[in-house]
């Protein structure tokens, strides 16, 4: 009996564990029966302007934006670089420079 590569990092070394293949390498953990996940939840992320914002794009903060639970403050005109997409409320991941790492609202930022 052959089984699939994986479909996350195309391992070979795939095992059988009960009902499920597991990848060794990534440990990707996935059912030989169910169609296979491509990885995209389907929901589009949008700026305040209504452009489409994907994983790596840079964005320029739209308004002052006070850090909880410290002094700091993100400056209006702040241009943060490599964002990551994620659910949520807070569905910005990102690196502010002087800062340090943080989550943001897209209603928050424009795409630059």
């Amino acid at each position: 009996m052959s089984l699939p590569a994986c479909p996350k990092c195309s391992s070979e070394y795939a095992y059988q564990d009960g009902s499920l293949l597991i990848c060794p390498e990534c440990a990707h953990e996935w059912s030989p029966n169910e169609p296979e996940d491509t990885g995209t939840t389907g929901k589009v992320y949008r700026d305040a302007g209504g452009n489409e914002l994907q994983d790596g794009d840079t964005v320029t903060v739209m308004k002052d934006l006070k850090v909880k639970g410290s002094s700091l403050v993100v400056k209006i005109g702040t241009k943060v670089k490599n964002i990551r997409l994620i659910d949520g409320d807070h569905d910005i991941d990102c690196k502010i420079d002087g800062i340090g790492p943080m989550k943001l609202k897209s209603e928050f930022v424009k795409k630059a």
